[in-house]
Order: structure tokens, then C-alpha cells, then sequence
């Protein structure tokens, strides 16, 4: 039997869960105070995943540089992909706050959104 440990990140109370699995099946899970933690390390031990929040370079704007993210959670395994991805992306001023940037980032059928207004020069 392993067992895994994890701090839930779904809420500000940051309960410490406890997975027990025994091959490919989860035996139990303890630690959590609502129904998100236990949700969340079912997850965490079966399929990671993470929003990836980033920035990508605009040229003829305001700043330099505009905050990104992905519109939908990716798995931890395709962070460093969507990354190097991420770092390839420029866009044009004016950006505006859920403008697409990229779609389908490094193959997880995700979009990577403008998180920030930036102005035109």
C-alpha cells in the first residue's frame, strides 16, 4: 500500500490529505474538511493537473509584455510543453482580457488567454 500526501489548494483552509492506494485503486482518503479536498486528491493521484499562468510579448504596446493563462487546467505532465510553447507567442496592441493568444496548447485542447488590457502606442 503507498501513501500520498498532499496539501489541498482549493480553499484558503489548506487541509492536509492522506491518499492510501493499493495498485490502481484508491483505499481511502482522509484529511479533508469539504467535499473540493476529496475531490482534489482523487485527482492529484490519478490525473494531476494545473492553470498555467505565464506572459507573452506585445509589440506596439503599452507594456512590453502581457499576462497569460490557460483557459482550462493542463496536465502537470504538459506544463514544461505549454511553456515552451508559451514563450514563442507574441501578439499585437491592442489586447483585451480573454483574447485568445494560442489554442490547443502543446496538444491539450486548451486556449491560452490575455488576462490584461494593453493599450495600443
Amino acid at each position: 500500500m503507498e501513501l500520498h500526501k498532499f496539501i489541498c489548494i482549493n480553499c484558503p483552509l489548506g487541509c492536509s490529505l492522506q491518499v492510501e492506494v493499493e495498485g490502481a485503486d484508491i483505499i481511502s482518503i482522509s484529511g479533508n474538511t469539504c467535499k473540493r479536498g476529496e475531490v482534489y486528491a482523487r485527482n492529484e493521484v490519478t490525473n494531476p493537473v494545473r492553470v498555467v499562468t505565464s506572459t507573452i510579448k506585445v509589440i506596439g504596446g503599452e507594456q512590453g509584455v502581457v499576462s497569460v493563462k490557460t483557459k482550462d487546467p493542463v496536465p502537470k505532465d504538459k506544463i514544461a510543453a505549454c511553456m515552451e510553447e508559451i514563450k514563442k507567442i507574441t501578439v499585437k496592441a491592442p489586447v483585451h482580457i480573454k483574447d485568445v493568444a494560442a489554442k490547443n496548447i502543446a496538444g491539450t485542447k486548451t486556449e491560452v488567454v490575455v488576462t490584461k488590457e494593453v493599450r495600443e502606442i
